[in-house]
């Protein structure tokens, strides 16, 4: 029985109340004053918040089996007539609508939970910025785009809100425009994101010609005879022998998804853009490159799960790129200076903890370890934003030191966040992580030995900011110094509130080798079984409770070694950090440097992108005839050709036609608005006597009716 209920027949307003006031603020904002659009901004998420609490506690209510509940509002494309596919008739359909199962329940509560903390935070410490109305229009307008994301229930509504996430990434990017940097990273991650777009675009043109669908699943809909989700057609084309294991169309399917991933989560070599994300607000850095927006892409592959595990070659390369990209990403972290660009690597690589989790098959886990780090690293992110507003605006590690006591709510809610992310029992961080290294050893205990060592490199990076930041002797500047002080309540409060997050909810995850029964994996499991019978995670993992402990342990050693060396660098300076940066000086610049893939990037593609535009831009009707017909000489002559035809139908062309259409249709308005008072009068008096004469006429109507 399909579940039902208040909330869950209302799904649709857990999206539409942040666009409504993301609406208000972008039209209306600039006259509201900043509690009015506190109240509106941050009221419309935490209603959102209620809405998703409620819609997930009446799903709860249901059948494990019977967890999953669609709500259509309307269709939206329906490009085709049926479609034959396994001897059963498709109607192919892209509805405007909304999916709330096991999956989805988990993706909406963090977007909108966290998302209201972030909120809640904002209010303190984008206090006094310019903009203000414009950066909360913004962030609601990202909520928005997110949750519809993660409600939506077919592929093409989930790119709507894909893309959606990404506009909203390059206007809270680049929020500070008047600073070049800013601008710039907003830019360079709007174009980095379209390369990964181009193959999620892909990957959904073939997924609807394979399987005839683009809907995640017909379950949970009316009549669903006819309206086959993506598991049901999969199940179908496997049963009648038309796709089975190893299907190079399965494969091209499961890696053009990924290719979209790569870049919406930033991993090699799709991840350049986020630690230049860091030139937005802080809380932006919270709410989109830590806690939820970059978590698209795993979500993404986990919605998937039926296709990639009929693909093995492809979540090879899912675990591959995800181990890779987290020890890549974690050495970086090592030699970083600035406090936010630290926690921005150290995201990459716990999104590459995600999708190594996501190759071996351990669905459960990455989507564990996805809802704990949103948790532990927002906490990171608002910790370091309290840490920047105390030192104000200072983010150099060098220039801090002594603020354990200074600001005592910040530091001994960073240090949870600190412990969690190293992977200390009992918080959450060690359960995930932990089920992680564990299904990638039974997989193949190379990929564990490079989760293994990210660990402890993890735990190393994270204490020497923990250290250089709170403990030691300030190394602030004097005027610095001076005005050092604690946050506002409405900063220190989400602050307290993520620890507590950061602490427990691990807890819901707690293995069944330590005593309970692994509910969330459980909870997980009707969306996670493909088209066998078996979870992801039986497949992945089988080894016995002796191993499990050994490698508890050993995870558990690592992360403590990390520790003990980083203490022995940053607190007692028995190894002294600048003389091994002066023993292996190149290790530490390429590591200082990141690698100079930025540079290399630079060199490869953006500087011959703009040499070829340049060529091609730059010949005239002289140097065209100067070199005659032969091979150079057509070059020229096309590259002219090209050039001014681009420029004067293409770029020209669409300006002048929205010109002279918005021209055209504000011709009858514009007659109207004279200025002057008296027509604007005169108006008002005919319209009154038209209101009068013909409401007047249907009050006798009714008069002569009732006589």
């Amino acid at each position: 029985m399909t579940p039902t209920g208040y909330f869950l027949d209302h799904l649709w307003l857990i999206p539409l109340l942040p666009l409504a006031t993301a609406a208000l603020m972008l039209f209306f904002g600039r006259r509201l004053p900043k509690v009015g659009v506190n109240v509106l901004c941050v009221g419309s998420v935490g209603l959102s918040f209620i809405y998703a609490v409620g819609a997930v506690f009446q799903l709860l209510a249901a059948e494990p089996e019977h967890r999953v509940a669609q709500q259509i509002l309307f269709e939206w494309l329906t490009p085709g007539p049926m479609q034959i596919t396994g001897g059963h008739a498709i109607r192919f359909v892209a509805d405007w609508g909304f999916l709330l199962d096991p999956l989805s329940c988990v993706m909406v509560l963090v977007v909108t939970g966290v998302g209201f903390l972030i909120h809640l935070y904002s209010v303190g410490y984008m206090a006094h910025e310019g903009g203000y109305y414009r950066f909360f229009g913004y962030m609601n307008l990202f909520m928005f785009a997110m949750l519809t994301l993660v409600l939506a229930n077919n592929m093409l509504l989930m790119f709507v809100g894909w893309e959606g996430v990404g506009l909203c990434s390059y206007l809270l990017i680049g929020f500070y425009f008047l600073k070049k940097s800013a601008s710039d990273a907003g830019k360079k991650a709007f174009i980095v994101n379209r390369i990964g777009d181009a193959g999620f675009i892909l990957g959904i043109l073939l997924t609807a010609v394979t399987l005839g669908t683009i809907r995640f699943t017909a379950q949970g809909l009316p009549d669903s005879a006819g309206y086959l989700g993506i598991l049901q057609s999969l199940k179908l084309a496997v049963e009648n022998g038309m796709l089975g294991y190893r299907a190079p169309v399965l494969t091209g399917i499961a890696l053009l998804l990924f290719i979209g991933a790569m870049g919406k989560s930033a991993q090699i070599p799709l991840y350049v853009w986020l630690p230049d994300a860091m030139e937005g607000p802080t809380p932006v850095s919270a709410l989109i490159h830590a806690a939820t927006m970059v978590t698209a892409g795993v979500y993404m592959v986990a919605r998937m799960n039926a296709v990639y595990l009929l693909a093995p070659f492809a979540m090879d390369v899912v675990a591959v790129v995800g181990a890779v990209t987290a020890i890549f990403a974690a050495s970086m972290a090592l030699a970083q200076n600035d406090i936010k660009k630290v926690l921005a690597y150290s995201t990459i690589s716990q999104l590459g903890y995600m999708f190594l989790a996501l190759g071996v098959g351990a669905f459960a886990a990455g989507v564990f370890h996805l809802m704990t780090h949103a948790f532990f690293k927002a906490l990171l992110f608002l910790g370091a934003g309290s840490v920047i507003h105390a030192m104000s605006g200072e983010q150099d590690l060098q220039k801090m030191g002594g603020l354990w006591n200074k600001i005592p709510a910040t530091a001994r809610t960073f240090a949870v966040a600190t412990l969690t992310i190293a992977g200390i029992p009992p918080l959450a961080g060690f359960f995930s992580k932990d089920e992680i290294l564990g299904h990638a050893f039974e997989r193949n205990p190379l990929l564990w030995l490079v989760g293994f060592v990210t660990a402890g490199m993890t735990a190393f990076y994270m204490f020497r900011l923990l250290f250089l930041a709170f403990f030691g002797y300030s190394r602030a500047d004097e005027h610095v110094e001076k005005h050092i002080h604690e946050s506002p309540p409405t900063m220190t409060v989400p602050l307290v509130i993520l620890a507590g997050l950061s602490v427990m909810s691990g807890w819901i995850g707690w293995p069944g080798s330590l005593g309970r029964n692994a509910r969330f994996k459980k909870f997980l499991e009707p969306v996670l079984l493909g088209v066998g019978t078996e979870t992801a995670a039986e497949k992945a993992a089988s080894h016995g409770l002796a191993m499990e402990y050994v490698l508890m342990l050993a995870s558990l050693s690592i992360a403590g070694a990390g520790i003990w060396l980083a203490y022995q660098f940053y607190r007692t300076k028995r190894i002294a950090p600048e003389l091994v940066a002066e023993k292996w000086p190149k290790l530490y610049q390429l590591l200082l440097h990141k690698y100079y893939v930025d540079e290399i990037y630079d060199a490869a593609i953006v500087e011959r992108t703009k040499d070829l535009g340049t060529l091609l831009g730059s010949f005239d009707a002289t140097v065209i005839d100067g070199v005659g017909v032969d091979g150079a000489g057509w070059l020229a002559r096309f590259g002219s050709t090209l050039s001014m035809w681009w420029d004067k139908w293409i770029i020209d062309g669409l300006l002048n036609f929205s010109a002279k259409m918005i021209q055209l249709f504000s011709y009858p308005v514009r007659l109207l608005q004279t200025g002057v008072f008296s027509s604007y009068a005169m108006l008002i008096l005919i319209g009154l006597v038209v209101l009068l004469a013909y409401y007047g006429h249907h009050v006798q109507v009714v008069l002569r009716s009732v006589r």
